[in-house]
């Protein structure tokens, strides 16, 4: 059995123009789509990818809340592209019945 070699992918993420979406770009060199694994969380995001002899895979917390659901993503030339929208304050806010 071969070695593996993991890494951790090169990964850049930033707020759009408007400051309504996370952008984030994973460099992933050779790896074709079917071997991409992609998961975000409200807190964070986990990406695992394969090609023969190499695993990339980490994942990241980020500091403001994202709506998973929808989330959106291209792979081309090698690099994944995801835009996750920040949720809205008071999105998730729970009325409390005050007695």
């Amino acid at each position: 059995m071969a070695d593996i070699l993991r890494l951790s992918p090169a990964i850049c993420a930033y707020p759009d123009d408007t400051y309504e979406n996370l952008k984030i770009e994973v460099s992933l060199p050779g790896v074709e789509k079917k071997n991409i694994s992609f998961k975000v969380m409200e807190d964070g995001f986990y990406i695992k990818a394969t090609k023969e002899g190499v695993e990339y895979a980490d994942s990241y917390a980020v500091c403001c809340p994202l709506n998973p659901e929808k989330a959106t993503a291209t792979y081309s030339n090698g690099v994944l592209k995801v835009t996750v929208p920040y949720q809205q304050p008071l999105e998730n806010a729970v009325d409390v019945k005050i007695e």
